[in-house]
């Protein structure tokens, strides 16, 4: 029998300046290394840290924006089992509604840039982002949808819908 994959907890936030561009993240570690991605990171269950407060924390860590709760709208979670073939996560999608404009300044674990969505599919982006984060963020960002995906690299890429409320029109 294979021995266990770590599981992680974690949030991420998608932020925007007010023309509506995405603020991503080029990522100096890993996971996703030299991709970008919205701004997040893992839950510190040790001491017992909720997703909303993980998504405040990393914001304000990685960028300096304090966030209250109102100020965030969780619109979904991606569980992956085997990404990469390393462990398991449970991702929370939050979106933020306060905007920023300055461009923050570059930190250890990356550099940040603006992108407008439709420029986002030509970045070097996680594969997983690819097909499941970005395009049920354009679905369901409003709403809430939840996701399982089997991302075990030996396979395709299998993915449920568990629950969905509110589409976002095509």
């Amino acid at each position: 029998m294979p021995s266990p994959l770590p599981y992680k907890i974690s949030a991420l936030v998608f932020v925007r300046n007010h023309n509506g561009e995405h603020l991503l993240i080029e990522r100096t570690k890993s996971p996703n290394k030299g991709c970008w991605s919205p701004i997040g990171g893992k839950l510190d269950q040790a001491i017992g840290e909720s997703p909303y407060e993980c998504a405040r924390r990393e914001v304000e860590e990685e960028i300096g924006l304090t966030l209250s709760d109102h100020d965030l709208h969780c619109f979904g979670y991606i569980a992956e089992k085997s990404y990469e073939g390393a462990g398991h996560w449970l991702m929370f999608l939050f979106d933020s509604n306060k905007r920023i404009d300055q461009l923050p300044p570059e930190i250890d674990e990356g550099r940040f840039a603006f992108f407008s969505r439709k420029d986002i599919d030509a970045l070097p982006i996680p594969e997983t982002d690819r097909t499941l984060l970005w395009p049920y963020h354009d679905r369901y960002a409003e709403g809430f949808v939840g996701l399982r995906a089997d991302c075990d690299p030996s396979g395709e890429l299998q993915v449920v819908e568990e629950v969905c409320l509110f589409e976002a029109p095509v």
